[in-house]
């Protein structure tokens, strides 16, 4: 799921949601909408899948929420967004070795992209998601780095600044593993901006803890020390980021 923020024009509920969503409250987001619209099923059910993605949990609720989701939906727009959302449960599901999903993953995201042509602006969410599939489940860097080329263009062009705070963190990710150290801290630089400028708190500790990667001390410690409190601060979330910032005495304490 994507989102732009909140703005002094949005819909409260909209906004509630937001707040919600960016504070790891998924569920209590989720609980504010009524799934009797297309549009409103899909974000319930877009709030719920990325709960499992940073929780590990409600695995059975996104399930559910997802295919009400694919029931309503009408046109293709809405059959393409349903069926990418199918896809990154089951992206989730392999990822964190829940059940391996990997070819029901690229199904899914193969009808998505089926159903929602070139340039409409659902399609940078959806290039975003192939690349997550190539880089983690399919190892392939290359068609990686090209999705989120082509997902960093669609939510410039159709201004989502959000997903593109994760498209500079997934492209600076991939220079770091190819030793291009100065393109990698300019990309996870402003992911980290565009996270603290939208308030998503959620998504604040992982920036930190990757900007960390990227410099020397004292400044590494620094960005690691703050991304460990809003870690603890958001109960643990996302549970992947635990490894990621453990203590280096951990293993010999």
């Amino acid at each position: 799921m994507s989102g732009n923020g909140t703005t002094a024009g949005d819909d409260p509920l909209q906004t509630a949601v937001w707040r919600l969503r960016s504070r790891a409250c998924w569920a209590d987001a989720a609980a504010l909408l009524r799934p009797d619209t297309p549009a409103t099923s899909l974000q319930r059910a877009s709030l719920l899948v990325e709960r499992c993605l940073y929780t590990e949990q409600g695995w059975e609720e996104a399930e559910d929420a997802l295919r009400t989701a694919e029931a309503q939906a009408h046109t293709d727009e809405e059959r393409g967004a349903a069926a990418c959302e199918r896809g990154q449960l089951a992206y989730a599901s392999t990822l964190h070795t829940v059940r391996d999903r990997a070819d029901e993953a690229r199904a899914a995201l193969g009808r998505a992209a089926a159903l929602i042509p070139p340039g409409a602006p659902g399609r940078a969410l959806l290039d975003y998601r192939r690349g997550l599939l190539a880089e983690n489940l399919t190892r392939s860097p290359q068609a990686a780095r090209a999705a989120y080329r082509r997902a960093h263009a669609g939510a410039t062009a159709h201004p989502d600044p959000l997903l593109l705070s994760f498209t500079w963190r997934h492209l600076a990710g991939l220079a770091l593993r190819e030793g291009e150290l100065t393109e990698a801290r300019h990309g996870f630089a402003e992911s980290l901006r565009i996270r603290e400028e939208l308030g998503y708190l959620v998504g604040t500790a992982p920036a930190l803890a990757s900007l960390a990667e990227t410099e020397t001390e004292p400044e590494a410690t620094r960005l690691r020390d703050e991304a460990r409190r809003l870690f603890r601060l958001l109960g643990g979330v996302p549970t992947w980021l635990s490894r990621q910032l453990s203590p280096p005495d951990a293993a010999t304490a």
